[in-house]
């Protein structure tokens, strides 16, 4: 018994410590010289292999989190497709927290990807930290980020067309 306090209380202090390191960071809300973070790009329909920061430095950003495994997912690359094409200055990133393993390669990622029309940066971030960062507790996960670093929407589970748009044009005054 005494055993699972001591994991209890030291799980609690990590994550009392992600919280003050997401607030020193200023992802949520802020905006600092620390941003953005690195995350690695797949070659893939729209994307190219390398590394790409989230959010995209100077440019509204919608970031999408999702998994391959997750259903409601498939749906929310459907969506983000349809409404993308209406902003040109608007950065887009799907990234997964999926970590590429014999079992799930970095190539069986971009066929999802493929398979579900995506066109635009797939990235991997496989120690989650934007996850951490952004506080997301499940998937999928939609933000956006506007041109100065500042998260102005979240949202855990689907959106919809309408509201992603909505949220787009308060942020980019389309």
């Amino acid at each position: 018994m005494n055993r699972r306090r001591a994991l209890a209380a030291l799980a609690g202090v990590g994550l009392t410590g992600g919280s003050l390191w997401v607030t020193d960071r200023g992802l949520l809300g802020g905006g600092t010289d620390d941003l953005p973070i690195r995350v690695e790009t797949l070659d893939a329909p729209g994307s190219e292999a390398g590394s790409a920061p989230v959010p995209t430095p100077g440019r509204v950003t919608v970031v999408d989190l999702f998994a391959t495994w997750c259903a409601p997912c498939d749906e929310q690359v459907d969506i983000i497709d349809s409404v993308r094409g209406e902003y040109d200055g608007v950065s887009f990133l799907s990234v997964t927290n999926e970590r590429p393993s014999e079992s799930l390669t970095r190539g069986e990622i971009a066929d999802w990807w493929a398979e579900n029309d995506g066109a635009w940066t797939l990235g991997i971030d496989p120690e989650s930290e934007l996850m951490a960062a952004f506080g997301a507790d499940g998937l999928p996960y939609v933000a956006i980020v506007d041109a100065a670093g500042t998260v102005q929407f979240e949202h855990g589970g689907l959106v919809d067309a309408d509201t992603l748009r909505t949220e787009l044009d308060a942020v980019t005054d389309a």
